[in-house]
């Protein structure tokens, strides 16, 4: 067979191939979102730097670092996102408020926040001391505003007793070394950065407020999910393997922890033993989430447990395990 013959035969073969591959439109990048500095999403972390997403078959784009759960929501309002590492308790308020269409696809983490006090203010010795101070959350319908009204409550307090304000995480601790605050309650690595500098001491840890609460998610676009399944299935096959690796390899996490938080070893080492990593999902706890979020008015629902059926999606997760 002359040459040319042979090489215009393998031309049309690519082109053949190249026609067919392109019948088949490839998995986009998932528009990814999470919050500044935030130890709960180490796993989304490690596997970017694991390259856990690619090892999947999917690629990812951060389109955001936010401040707080509820900025979040709004830019899946926007549609903007595809997918993120958020709290648990805003993406509910949306998703109720129908400000936002999101499932929860897997857990990210438990508890991991703490209650703050400075350290210089040696009369606060428990909660009831609280009585007329300014405590600072992250927003309003935040995983930590949700823990700071529960036990207050818990512990015969009516939040009215307190002056409970809105700050940014970053802007807490330089607020209660001033004095602009006398308590604070925020994410991992934040209560521990303020340790370690010895400007507060921790006054409650989440898991003294409410044990193994529910906290962070991975949440998708409802839209997004439907239409690509696969690319979903993919993030969260990701998720688990990053999930698994911060327990098997927790110096090698610390070390990815410091570069992404901008922290301090001893920081993040301490701020990583106040949290649970883990991708099982707490339906027990959305329902307790739902429970007190109607109860503060945040939301209102005709049927609770429809709304929980169809705002947690398992399926993926499950078929995921169970191979």
């Amino acid at each position: 067979m002359r040459p040319w013959i042979v090489a215009a035969a393998i031309v049309t073969f690519f082109m053949v191939a190249d026609s067919a591959c392109a019948g088949q439109p490839p998995r986009p990048p998932v528009r990814m979102a999470y919050l500044q500095s935030d130890i709960h999403h180490l796993a989304l972390w490690v596997a970017l730097e694991k390259n856990f997403f690619k090892e999947h078959g999917s690629e990812i784009e951060v389109k955001g670092v936010f401040k707080a759960g509820p900025e979040i929501m709004t830019a899946f309002a926007a549609g903007e996102l595809d997918m993120a590492y958020v709290g648990e308790a805003p993406s509910t308020t949306a998703v109720a408020n129908k400000a936002a269409r999101v499932v929860v696809l897997a857990q990210v983490n438990t508890e991991g926040s703490a209650l703050v006090v400075s350290q210089k203010n040696s009369e606060i010795k428990e909660l009831t001391d609280l009585r007329g101070k300014t405590i600072a959350v992250p927003g309003h319908s935040t995983v930590q505003d949700f823990l700071l009204r529960r036990t207050l409550r818990g512990n015969g307090m009516d939040p009215l007793q307190v002056n409970i304000i809105v700050l940014k995480p970053p802007e807490m601790i330089a607020a209660l070394r001033t004095g602009q605050i006398d308590a604070f309650i925020a994410w991992e690595p934040y209560p521990s950065k303020a340790g370690t500098m010895s400007i507060g001491r921790n006054l409650m840890s989440s898991r003294q407020m409410w044990p193994a609460h529910p906290c962070c998610v991975l949440v998708s676009d409802q839209s997004f999910v439907d239409s690509h399944p696969e690319t979903a299935a993919a993030v969260v096959k990701a998720h688990i393997q990053a999930t698994d690796f911060i327990h098997r390899n927790p110096d090698e996490a610390v070390k990815i922890g410091v570069k992404y938080t901008g922290m301090d070893e001893a920081t993040v080492r301490r701020a990583m033993h106040n949290v649970h990593y883990t991708y099982e999902l707490s339906i027990q706890g959305e329902k307790e989430y739902v429970q007190f979020l109607s109860e503060l008015g945040y939301i209102r629902l005709n049927d609770p447990d429809e709304f929980v059926h169809q705002f947690i999606n398992p399926v993926i997760l499950k078929e995921i395990l169970s191979k």
